[in-house]
């Protein structure tokens, strides 16, 4: 199975990553990606960028050396109602926007049923395109709560590749929402969340999920640049309605 873009990677504005943008994309180049998705963390994380890096966002070129860039976010979730870390008209100038629970950023694990309603109350803001490593056992949510809005709200759950070392315990979790999401029609994607050149584009972990649960190419965004840059030009007609709104 081929995919072609790798929507979550971080670099070292993130404070935890190893790589600039332009090693970035020579990773992805070498493995083949034709869309890479420059989403450092939100502000709450501890030494993550300010929030100038992200209204600063519009310097970087849409395209490095081939490579459509997508200049976006991977925002923390920082309570039970589903705030983000970034305001709005920062979120709405955005290409993607990511989001995720993440120790230290405000919201700390609960219950079950509190870890649903945040995430699916971020799930129901409009400028969210993704949910990243939503099978987390640090934060346990109902799987078919989260699925069901996200089919609801067009926001897509991803297969996260680095959660075997970040998120030990995610496996089983992640096999039941690829299989669920598979059930109700919900395509998934998967990221790498690679935080070093070399891993853009190696999605070796998730695609053993994929294989478990029995997907196809069909059921998975990234195998498609017309799949992505069709949910792209969708979710960024919100965005630009917004945007507009806030005259930002």
């Amino acid at each position: 199975m081929k995919l072609i873009a790798d929507l979550h990677t971080h670099t070292i504005a993130s404070g935890h990553a190893y790589s600039t943008i332009n090693e970035m994309v020579l990773g992805a180049k070498k493995n083949g990606i034709k869309i890479l998705g420059m989403t450092d963390h939100g502000p709450c994380m501890p030494r993550g960028p300010h929030i100038y890096h992200f209204a600063n966002l519009k310097i970087i070129p849409k395209e490095i050396d081939g490579v459509k860039i997508l200049r976006g976010v991977e925002a923390n979730i920082t309570d039970i109602n589903g705030t983000l870390d970034l305001p709005v008209e920062i979120l709405a100038r955005l290409d993607i926007v990511l989001v995720g629970f993440h120790t230290g950023t405000g919201y700390e694990s609960g219950s079950k049923e509190d870890n649903t309603r945040a995430m699916i109350n971020a799930i129901k803001n409009p400028l969210v395109d993704i949910v990243v490593h939503p099978g987390n056992p640090e934060y346990q949510v109902d799987i078919k709560r989260v699925i069901m809005a996200a089919k609801e709200e067009n926001v897509l759950l991803e297969l996260n590749n680095s959660s075997h070392l970040s998120r030990p315990g995610s496996k089983e979790s992640c096999i039941e929402i690829a299989q669920l999401a598979k059930e109700v029609g919900l395509k998934v994607v998967l990221g790498t969340d690679a935080h070093y050149s070399a891993r853009v584009g190696t999605f070796d972990k998730a695609l053993e999920i994929v294989k478990e649960a029995q997907l196809e190419e069909d059921d998975i965004l990234n195998t498609s640049l017309d799949k992505v840059e069709e949910f792209i030009r969708r979710k960024s007609e919100v965005k630009r309605q917004i945007k507009d709104s806030y005259n930002v």
